[in-house]
């Protein structure tokens, strides 16, 4: 059944797509969340915390003008290139668990990124101001193409702002695998994990990377959305 004009944005069988990219991400994020609570609760034999793991693989890198610093939430962690700053999370900072310490050593992977010019890393911070506009914009265009009369100039416009965040989410995929795989070696090379610890933090790091996956399909799902509603129009 077609809906002319604005409620065809709303009331649509497309909007399975989106209710689909939904689900996607909600498993995803339980996963990381269950595989990162299992690893959390089994301890380096060395002893270190996430900070301690973290400053260590810094040092070993070369990377001593790289900061370490707390930051509140949980698995709020993330690298800043701008500042050069390593920032874990409640659950990262203090603990020693390998889960804790897979999650420093990925944001150090960032950081050799970075220092390194690893190239979709480079292309991803490009990116950014791109992906915020298309993230903010994108669908709003697009609906008020709906809004006046199925514009047609106006939904395409929207269609392409929205890509922009399409494109982010798919750069971001290189970018996080690469550096969990940095993250695993440097672990092992540099005494931090045994191989056996090593496999939970690649466990926790693995179910952290599908939740990039879900996020650049549930992107996508959006996108084709779009695309389907303005080829209805059109035939209309």
């Amino acid at each position: 059944m077609r809906y002319p004009g604005y409620y065809g944005m709303y009331y649509d069988v497309t909007y399975l797509l989106v209710i689909l990219g939904a689900v996607l991400s909600m498993i995803a994020s339980a996963r990381v969340n269950s595989t990162f609570n299992r690893y959390s609760r089994e301890r380096s034999m060395t002893g270190m915390t996430g900070a301690q793991a973290a400053r260590r693989i810094l040092d070993q890198s070369g990377l001593y003008n790289v900061k370490v610093e707390h930051i509140r939430g949980n698995l709020t962690d993330h690298y800043d290139p701008r500042s050069k700053v390593l920032r874990l999370s409640d659950a990262t900072y203090a603990s020693g668990s390998v889960a804790a310490i897979g999650v420093a050593a990925h944001e150090c992977g960032h950081a050799v990124q970075d220092n390194v010019g690893y190239e979709p890393m480079r292309i991803r911070a490009k990116l950014v101001p791109a992906a915020n506009f298309g993230n903010r914009f994108g669908l709003p265009i697009f609906v008020m193409g709906l809004v006046f009369g199925s514009n047609e100039v106006l939904m395409q416009i929207g269609i392409w702002v929205f890509l922009l965040s399409v494109l982010f989410q798919l750069v971001t995929l290189p970018v996080e695998f690469d550096a969990s795989k940095r993250a695993l070696t440097m672990l092992t090379q540099y005494g931090i994990l045994s191989d056996r610890e090593a496999n939970g933090s690649k466990a926790v790091l693995k179910a952290a990377a599908m939740t990039y996956v879900a996020a650049a399909a549930a992107s996508i799902l959006n996108l084709l959305r779009l695309v389907l509603i303005a080829r209805r129009h059109d035939d209309d």
